[in-house]
Formats: C-alpha cells, structure tokens, sequence
C-alpha cells in the first residue's frame, strides 16, 4: 500500500505507508515549532491534497528557521525533514530564495549550541549551508517515487 500527496491532480510523492505516517507526524511537529500550517491536508482514502500557498509560507518559515540556528541536534534532528519538504517544493513548482537565505540571518539567531571550549557556535556560510540541503534533497528526490 501507498498514500500519495498530491498538488491539485499532481502528484509530488507516492509514499509507502510507513514513510507517510512518520512524515505526517514530523509536519505536526513542526507546525507547532513554527506556529503555522503546514497546507498539508489530512490524509483521506490513501491521499492527502497540499494547499499551495500555505505550504509555501511554511517551506520558506522551516528554510528560515533552519538557517538561523547553529545547533548541531536541532539541525540532525531536522535536516531529514527539511530535505524532504524541499523536494516537495520543487515538484511543486515553488521558488526557494536561496540567495535570500543564504545571506548573513537577519533575524536573531536561534537555538545556538554554547560549548565552554568553543564558546558560541556561529550557523554555517550561506552558500555552504544551501548546497548541502539542496544536495540532500536531491539524494532523497531521486528515492522519493511520484
């Protein structure tokens, strides 16, 4: 069995059903960690239909976020999940402002992981920080079935 996230009458990902059912649960997760919807609808008869606005503004909030923080678990613990929702995105058609992103965060940083040997982790090069997530998400793209 599979369950299938589809865009309108295209459909992004094919996903077995236990892939689905921990993916489901991440995007609660994260919902609550960035207080917005994730336009990722309930899953009825196998499908789940993603609105595209609202997953817009929530791949973009989840891209800002990740690039604001320097913490290394925070960053392993959502690394999986944000290369997931980027390879969403492109199906989708959606513009990521990497030059934008990759900028120096404009917003205070977020959880910082503090060492007393090497003080104050700093969140990784722009450039450096977006080919590694665009790497990743091009990794599991080609693992991801439509």
């Amino acid at each position: 069995m599979s369950q299938y996230f589809d865009l309108g009458d295209e459909t992004l990902w094919n996903a077995s059903n236990g892939a689905s059912l921990v993916f489901r649960r991440q995007v609660a997760v994260f919902e609550a960690e960035l207080e917005l919807p994730s336009g990722i609808g309930p899953m009825e008869d196998d499908e789940c239909q993603i609105s595209p606005d609202a997953f817009e503004t929530f791949v973009n909030a989840l891209l800002a976020k990740h690039r604001r923080t320097s913490h290394a678990i925070w960053l392993a613990l959502s690394e999986g999940f944000t290369a997931t929702m980027l390879v969403l995105a492109e199906r989708a058609a959606m513009e990521v402002d990497w030059a934008g992103l990759g900028a120096a965060p404009e917003a205070p940083l977020e959880d910082v992981q503090v060492s007393a040997v090497t003080g104050m982790s700093a969140p990784a090069e722009g450039a450096a920080w977006a080919a590694g997530l665009r790497a990743k998400a091009r990794e599991l793209g080609r693992l991801m079935p439509r």
